[in-house]
């Protein structure tokens, strides 16, 4: 399932243009991405601090919550960016529950799920804030990028090819397995 990819320059947030496009019963799995977040979110209404240079993405898709639910989904896209952030770095990679990834006890991306029903069908909306090229100081948490971590610029277009690989991959999958075996093909966990 090949994902339709719409890039941006500034947008309030790349959650709230899919849930646009969903409301204008655009169904086709998309990837929103954007060089400006200006009003990102994170979980239960906290702000999320759009650095420019970082890496602010937004995937939905249709989903059948019978078949995987969304705790289940919850826990696959937390594996599923752990496992592409490896990919770039060889550090450890922690998963702090619901929805941050951590490195060096440091957060380096996060992650705000969304459920919307429209026109009698489901959509999920993935939306992920990556520390690619810059970290944010805020009081209440230490934050990272991956170019600390790497010493170098980190190029977000060779990051989002992996992320859209990964997802396609994903979806599809996600219509023909069941959540057990969809987690060992996928993460291997």
């Amino acid at each position: 399932m090949k994902l339709k990819i719409i890039k941006m320059k500034k947008v309030e947030s790349t959650n709230n243009v899919a849930l646009k496009l969903i409301k204008k019963n655009e169904s086709k799995p998309t990837l929103i991405t954007s060089l400006i977040q200006t009003k990102g979110r994170g979980t239960m209404g906290k702000k999320w601090i759009s650095k420019k240079g970082n890496l602010f993405v937004s995937i939905f898709f249709e989903i059948n919550q019978k078949k995987i639910n969304f705790k289940q989904y919850a826990l696959i896209n937390a594996f599923l960016f752990k496992k592409i952030i490896k990919n770039f770095v060889k550090k450890k990679v922690d998963i702090k529950w619901p929805n941050d990834l951590l490195i060096k006890n440091k957060k380096v991306c996060g992650i705000l799920q969304e459920v919307v029903n429209f026109n009698n069908k489901t959509f999920l909306i993935v939306g992920v804030g990556l520390n690619t090229n810059s970290s944010p100081n805020i009081k209440n948490y230490k934050a990272i990028s991956l170019s600390v971590i790497l010493k170098k610029k980190i190029d977000n277009n060779v990051i989002l090819k992996k992320i859209r690989n990964e997802y396609e991959r994903f979806i599809h999958q996600s219509n023909m397995y069941n959540f057990n075996e969809l987690k060992k093909k996928l993460l291997r966990i």
